[in-house]
């Protein structure tokens, strides 16, 4: 009897302890819980869990890409093609290395064989102000260059045989060149005799052009006509051309809405657009001046156009060949066989990209080109 009442006895006490701890445990959990809520209970980082995943994507979202592990304060997402005036001092008192807010960017395609034409040229941006100016040197011969007044204010890239497009592609990124209000990516065969930059760019800013080039003098090799330069010009800009191909009623390139790739000068938003459409293996850029207006941040028939009031003479010299394997004549043809083939493969590139992405409204659907460029 003595027993049973013992073992009862000793059942009923851990009876109550259970339910002792089980009700201090449950005034634990609240009194953590109501410390985690008002942020008053801090874990020790060690043992901490990481924040949700869809937090740390919101987070990384608004962050550019590869700057996600990075203070904020840090980054610095853009640069620019202006050098340092010192390798010594206080860096703190020198002043700041950015462009001024209007100054443009020209880069050109050189080789040594037209040292005078070029120098001409650049000399008369750089007397102009407001330019910072850059050559690739496609035939390697950067020191050939040194004799000339400017040769150290310029930026020299040298690749032997590369085009223009090819270095355009990889030295002009848009983060690179955004500091620039404008990108003037000209050959190297252009005569200025009568072409101002700085009034050039009055025009190009008061008509709203994101997407220009200089009208071509009658004088020069011309492929389209509405890169002529009027007779008699009425405007500053016209923006439509009228000849057998070009009718009133056409609204597509290379009638409207439509620049060479010659001398094309484009706005910084155009250029980080245009850049993205420049093909990494298609390195002479034929096909790309029929999708331009796509770049120019409205209606093309606007945005688009030719400056007659500054004009450039053409000079057609042959740049690039395949180096030395064959005649000159011969060379040239294989180049042009090559350029036609890409013009061709950025076309049906263009084609499958509209037709995949089913998100993409084609502004232009019913405006197709009005002479074809395959």
């Amino acid at each position: 009897m003595g027993s049973a009442a013992s073992k009862l006895s000793t059942t009923n006490i851990g009876t109550k302890a259970k339910a002792i701890f089980c009700i201090v445990l449950l005034l634990f959990a609240g009194a953590v819980g109501a410390m985690y809520r008002d942020n008053a209970f801090v874990f020790n980082t060690q043992d901490a869990r990481p924040p949700p995943r869809k937090s740390l994507h919101r987070v990384h979202r608004r962050r550019p890409p590869g700057s996600e592990l990075l203070p904020r304060g840090i980054v610095q997402k853009t640069t620019n093609f202006e050098m340092a005036t010192s390798l010594t001092g206080n860096p703190e008192r020198q002043k700041d290395t950015a462009p001024p807010p209007k100054k443009s960017l020209l880069a050109v395609p050189v080789g040594a064989k037209n040292k005078p034409v070029v120098d001409k040229l650049v000399s008369k941006f750089l007397d102009a102000g407001g330019f910072t100016v850059m050559l690739f040197h496609y035939d390697g011969a950067v020191e050939k260059w040194a004799d000339l007044e400017w040769s150290n204010r310029a930026v020299h890239v040298a690749a032997r045989r590369q085009t223009k497009w090819w270095f355009a592609k990889r030295f002009l990124h848009p983060d690179v060149v955004a500091d620039y209000e404008y990108v003037f990516l000209w050959d190297e065969d252009i005569e200025v005799d009568a072409f101002n930059p700085a009034r050039y760019l009055d025009v190009v800013r008061r008509e709203g052009l994101e997407v220009s080039q200089p009208a071509l003098d009658r004088r020069s090799e011309i492929h389209h006509a509405i890169t002529t330069r009027k007779l008699i010009p009425t405007k500053d800009v016209h923006r439509r051309a009228l000849d057998t191909r070009c009718h009133a009623d056409s609204a597509g390139p290379p009638c409207v809405g439509w620049v060479e790739m010659m001398v094309p000068v484009f706005s910084r938003a155009a250029w980080r657009c245009t850049w993205k459409m420049i093909q990494n293996d298609l390195i002479h850029g034929w096909g790309i001046d029929y999708k331009l207006g796509y770049c120019a941040q409205g209606n093309r028939a606007r945005n688009v156009g030719v400056v007659d009031t500054e004009y450039v003479l053409h000079r057609g010299d042959p740049m690039l060949s395949d180096g030395d394997k064959a005649a000159p004549s011969k060379s040239r043809g294989a180049v042009r066989w090559r350029s036609n083939k890409e013009m061709k493969m950025f076309n049906r590139r263009w084609e499958e990209a509209a037709a995949e992405d089913s998100s993409w409204p084609d502004p232009y659907a019913a405006q197709p080109a009005t002479a074809s460029s395959t």
